[in-house]
């Protein structure tokens, strides 16, 4: 999305001197703004009504209302919209009574461009601190923030190439199962981006309603559509010169991708009660759990889309694949748990740290961190002991029938016990995949990794 020069903001001059008035365009337009230019604060307020604007600059001289007027009535209209008051005629109380009335700043004419232009950005600044502050507010604490936790060979080599696409703009694709902590390192490669001073937004796409997805990502305008009661700033423009992260991609209906891939490809989109476009300058990051390729086969997914987002790749591993992580993370987890539960952390008995490496985690580090959350509250002891962990549905931890001492592979005799485990599911469901994942307490989309795995084909049993 930065094929072109980033624009910095939309500007609303509002000057009743013509030549001002195009000064002030040509100077803001050849500092990358987005100008629009009005002769009164009458003519500004209906543009304002109609299209975005980041910020509006006003002389304080006005035919008709004054800039002193017009600051009152954006401030009524949106109290978060800055208003710069520019004046060749100065004067304390007229300082005081614009800075009383909402304005941002007040400079005096003839404006050293420089002056301006710090002036501008940094009100700019503050119009995106309040969206993203706002946005956070909304949406709460929705992922972990932390730095990515692991030591295997695999989990480092994905950090490695996550730190090497940070230094790029380019769009990044997060592949892997339900849970494995594609959000981590989402945000991991948004610290590490020249864009990390800027919002990082995140959204999962599997959560938005059909009716709501171009309201959600777009945003629209006061009255746009019934219920729409105030402008909503949607997710591109929320993270705008930040990164947009978007979760479950796989999930967006076939009906909003064409949107979408216009603002991914032009960093333009109309917003819903609008005149003219919007343009951002948004670095995206997309993560699916789903077979993309497949999805493209069977018509769901716009193959443009798909290559506009593949390209740079990142496969994360299955927990199951770097058993060497758990206990590191299970240390993390518990030191977490045990703090917002308001005592110690426990010790984590070594037999408990091999049984959660001999499992298969389905659910992934999401399921590891529940599993542990569930042991803490249950066990109120200094140690985690392995009668601390409950049982989890579908995990096949206790294995059935007699030991042979001549066959005492762990890997082996977990294997097997999963097999019988996947075929009774399915068996019971009848081979409906959506049933067998409900009673394995998976996610239906990683039902095939299993039957892939142990070489099961439902459409061939019996019943």
């Amino acid at each position: 999305m930065s094929g072109r020069e980033a624009v910095r903001g939309r500007v609303l001059v509002v000057e009743d001197e013509p030549y001002v008035r195009a000064s002030l365009g040509e100077l803001l337009v050849s500092r990358a703004y987005d100008v629009r230019l009005e002769d009164s604060a009458e003519s500004a307020l209906r543009w304002i009504a109609r299209a975005p604007v980041d910020v509006v600059l006003s002389d304080l001289r006005l035919a008709g209302a004054d800039g002193l007027a017009l600051v009152r009535r954006v401030r009524a209209i949106d109290a978060e919209l800055p208003v710069v008051i520019l004046t060749g005629h100065g004067t304390i109380s007229s300082a005081v009574a614009c800075i009383r009335a909402g304005a941002t700043d007040y400079l005096l004419k003839p404006a050293d461009p420089d002056v301006l232009e710090v002036c501008l950005d940094r009100a700019l600044q503050t119009r995106a601190l309040r969206r993203e502050v706002a946005h956070l507010r909304d949406a709460g604490d929705q992922g972990e923030g932390g730095a990515p936790i692991g030591t295997s060979a695999l989990w480092r080599g994905v950090v490695q190439r996550v730190h090497a696409a940070a230094a790029t703009d380019a769009t990044v694709l997060l592949t892997g199962e339900s849970g494995t902590g594609k959000e981590v390192l989402a945000r991991l490669l948004h610290r590490k981006s020249p864009r990390a001073a800027r919002a990082f937004v995140g959204v999962n796409c599997s959560a938005v309603p059909l009716d709501m997805w171009e309201s959600e990502f777009f945003g629209h305008r006061r009255g746009a559509f019934t219920g729409a009661t105030a402008d909503r700033d949607g997710r591109f423009l929320l993270a705008h010169q930040g990164t947009l992260f978007m979760d479950e991609i796989g999930t967006m209906p076939l009906a909003a991708q064409a949107k979408i891939l216009r603002a991914i490809e032009s960093g333009e989109f109309d917003r819903l009660g609008d005149e003219r476009s919007t343009r951002v300058d948004v670095r995206l990051v997309a993560a699916t759990n789903s077979d993309l390729e497949a999805e493209v086969a069977a018509s769901r997914f716009r193959q443009d889309l798909y290559f506009r987002l593949n390209v740079l790749r990142i496969a994360v591993p299955p927990l199951r694949e770097r058993p060497e992580d758990i206990p590191p993370l299970a240390e993390h987890f518990v030191r977490r748990i045990a703090a917002r539960l308001g005592r110690q952390a426990p010790q984590i008995a070594r037999t408990v740290l091999a049984d959660l490496q001999s499992y298969a985690w389905p659910g992934n580090v999401r399921e590891l961190r529940n599993v542990l959350e569930r042991a803490l509250i249950l066990s109120p002891e200094d140690t985690l002991s392995s009668l601390d962990l409950p049982p989890v549905e579908g995990s096949g931890r206790s294995v059935p029938g007699p030991v042979d001492e001549s066959d005492l592979s762990l890997r082996i005799r977990l294997s097997a016990v999963e097999r019988e485990i996947l075929l009774e599911a399915l068996r019971r469901s009848n081979g409906v995949r959506k049933e067998a994942a409900r009673l394995l307490g998976i996610d239906p989309r990683n039902l095939p990794y299993y039957l892939r795995k142990h070489g099961i084909d439902p459409a061939a049993l019996d019943g």
